[in-house]
């Protein structure tokens, strides 16, 4: 068992910063890919990012590239989402997510163990 244990979730003005923090405890060693997903209000969960543990290799959906970044920490068995220049249609609930697989880190089936979920809100 996996358990994902999330932090640093808040409101910030656009254009604000926010990093939110995924710690892992138990089977650490059992998952390929760290993923970040989040559903807004009436909308479908959607994929993020994700952070290949082993490697370090990063993915994420377009309209996040250049201004999130996903990062981790294999000592503390922790990982990060850094968001950066913040944008009121980023406003969700964010959850981390332990799994995925070589072929497949955005699909969220492919996540076995999650965590609880952080709101984020960005006002305009």
């Amino acid at each position: 068992q996996v358990q994902l244990v999330e932090s640093g979730g808040g409101e910030v003005q656009a254009g604000g910063s926010l990093r939110l923090s995924c710690e892992a405890s138990g089977r650490t060693f059992s998952w390929y890919a760290m993923g970040w997903f989040r559903q807004a209000p009436g909308k479908e969960r959607e994929f993020v990012a994700a952070i290949i543990w082993s490697s370090g290799n990063t993915y994420y959906t377009n309209s996040v590239k250049g201004r999130f970044t996903a990062s981790r920490d294999n000592g503390k068995n922790t990982g990060y989402l850094q968001m950066n220049s913040l944008k009121p249609e980023d406003t969700a609930v964010y959850s981390c997510a332990a799994g995925g697989s070589a072929f497949n880190i955005t699909t969220i089936s492919r996540y076995g163990y999650w965590g609880q979920g952080t709101q984020v809100t960005v006002s305009s």
